[in-house]
């Protein structure tokens, strides 16, 4: 039992495993949530167990570099982590480095930039293939890049129901108005449509439309706009 705690080099005396050790897998460990081989996956230590039975590998850019797409959205739609494992230390092996951590942290932001939304499931995938290449904090390059994407997509005019309770303003839920192009953006309230109800012009949050006609290929790009005005 006590070799199991130490890291198995074919050179060398072997050692007790220390956080900053670069690691490998060993060949027959699987992921128990997803059932995919993890044999030759590498990384870092960068937790240690008090009782020396579990470790924490942070997993180097090649490793992440390695992973399908379908693995991580299936993980983040899940809810589980995808840069950290938690493996005894009998499943590993000490390696040399195969990057510096400044590398491994590129692809880790990276990766997140690109599978940000897929928690959501199908709409997020959608949403992420939409805002590619734009950081998830970068809220006014989001919003332009749906501006440009729903003016390229929406084919104007078009008939939508305010779909969201309004509190104050001269529109209420239900109501239905023409919609006829996105002019602006105003801070809390989003990219802002201007609409017309009998007559007369308003200016109105994006996010609280609903395209009327279902079947219309208006409804999808407009309602993935709102689910990610919903989660941003």
């Amino acid at each position: 039992m006590l070799k199991a705690l130490f890291g198995q080099e074919n050179s060398g005396k072997p050692r007790p495993l220390q956080v900053g050790d670069s690691v490998r897998v060993i060949a027959g460990i699987k992921d128990e949530d997803l059932g995919i081989d993890l044999e030759g996956w590498q990384g870092r230590i960068n937790e240690i167990g008090e009782k020396n039975d579990i470790i924490s590998i942070a997993l180097d850019s090649i490793t992440l570099q390695n992973l399908s797409d379908d693995y991580i959205s299936d993980a983040v739609e899940k809810g589980l982590g995808w840069t950290l494992y938690y493996l005894g230390p009998e499943d590993v092996v000490l390696a040399e480095a195969r990057d510096t951590q400044k590398q491994t942290d590129a692809i880790v932001d990276e990766l997140h930039a690109k599978f940000a939304w897929h928690y959501l499931g199908e709409e997020g995938r959608e949403i992420s293939a939409i805002l590619a290449g734009i950081a998830p904090d970068d809220e006014s390059g989001q919003y332009g890049r749906w501006a440009k994407y729903l003016s390229a997509t929406l084919s104007f005019p078009f008939k939508a129901e305010v779909s969201e309770f309004q509190e104050r303003g001269p529109l209420r839920d239900g109501d239905i108005v023409v919609v006829q192009g996105i002019e602006s953006r105003e801070g809390m309230y989003g990219l802002i449509a201007k609409v017309i109800k009998g007559r007369k012009p308003y200016g109105f949050p994006l996010c609280d439309l609903a395209v009327v006609d279902e079947k219309s290929s208006n409804h999808d790009p407009l309602q993935l706009y709102a689910v990610w005005y919903a989660n941003r």
